[in-house]
């Protein structure tokens, strides 16, 4: 079982680097109206990502904005894997998706590592919904996540493994008390 200590009541704050010591990413976690929020600013590209989690780490919805104070792309889950639009559209594509990322964000990988029940040298193979926020596209994709040790993850891109082997589709992720990522990789560093 992950192990690891609810994030402060007032909420966490993270940002990440690059190699070059560039922000990439910085986030705000919160606790409010009995379920977290997850806001996600990317530098590359320029997007905001705003996530609704439950209270035992399962994604409810995600909110993309880019240059619009609406959103471009909003969507919403049932908690049992069938997805749909703000519109109520649903989403066949993303059935059995139980987890949302989006795509060059380190923070969403926080929901699944919380969530997963997994003791060290075990893993889980789930369905997730990456959205790409410069074109609004949403595909479902496979992920491994191994619990290598207490506090490091290694998650494996399923998808692209099956299309070609490469260690460009593993990420070894170092994970702070409260199961947020500190390093992802050599690409990014936390710095808060």
């Amino acid at each position: 079982m992950t192990s690891y200590q609810a994030p402060p009541a007032d909420g966490l704050e993270a940002q990440w680097v690059n190699a070059h010591d560039q922000v990439m990413e910085t986030v705000s976690l919160r606790w409010e109206n009995e379920a977290w929020t997850v806001e996600s600013q990317l530098v590359e590209p320029q997007a905001q990502a705003v996530m609704r989690v439950s209270a035992g780490w399962q994604c409810r919805q995600v909110l993309l904005f880019r240059d619009l104070p609406e959103p471009d792309l909003w969507l919403a889950t049932d908690g049992a894997g069938r997805w749909g639009e703000v519109n109520g559209a649903h989403r066949d594509d993303l059935d059995g998706c139980t987890e949302m990322l989006v795509s060059g964000s380190v923070i969403g990988h926080v929901v699944p590592i919380r969530r997963l029940p997994l003791l060290v040298g075990h893993a889980a193979d789930i369905r997730i919904a990456l959205i790409d926020p410069d074109t609004l596209a949403v595909a479902a994709v496979s992920r491994r996540y191994h619990r290598v040790g207490e506090q490091r993850w290694e998650i494996e891109d399923l998808t692209r493994s099956r299309e070609r082997s490469s260690e460009s589709s593993r990420l070894i992720l170092d994970v702070d008390r409260h199961g947020v990522p500190l390093d992802a990789g050599t690409h990014r560093r936390r710095v808060m």
